[in-house]
């Protein structure tokens, strides 16, 4: 997995475990890979996957089943897809308008790209 420097690492983790959720690779109660394993796996230290982990959890996307692992929680999907919406809504959607502004791109040109 390769970092952004702009953003903290655990956030990027976090980021790429809901992608694979919304893409459907990790479905509603699947396991996923321990803190260690998935440390290794990714070549980071496992208190930045436990941090992660604490952060997915705190936002109810995974929970932890004492002494068997982390597992995928139910609605995490639709959960994950709340909180980016409202994100996108509030902070992506008007940096984009007003770049779109800025350069003149006609509200046509961006439907033409969309659809």
């Amino acid at each position: 997995m390769e970092f952004d420097s702009n953003k903290p690492i655990y956030l990027q983790i976090a980021d790429a475990i809901c992608n694979r959720i919304l893409q459907g690779e990790l479905k509603e109660e699947d396991r996923i890979p321990s803190v260690r394993e998935y440390g290794a796996q990714i070549g980071v230290n496992p208190n930045t996957v436990a941090r992660t982990y604490d952060t997915l959890t705190d936002q109810g996307v995974i929970y932890n089943k004492r002494g068997i692992g982390f597992f995928v929680a139910e609605n995490a999907a639709a959960t994950i897809r709340k909180e980016a919406k409202g994100k996108f809504l509030k902070e992506d959607l008007p940096n984009f308008a007003e770049k779109a502004r800025l350069l003149d791109i006609t509200k046509e040109e961006i439907i033409k790209l969309l659809f």
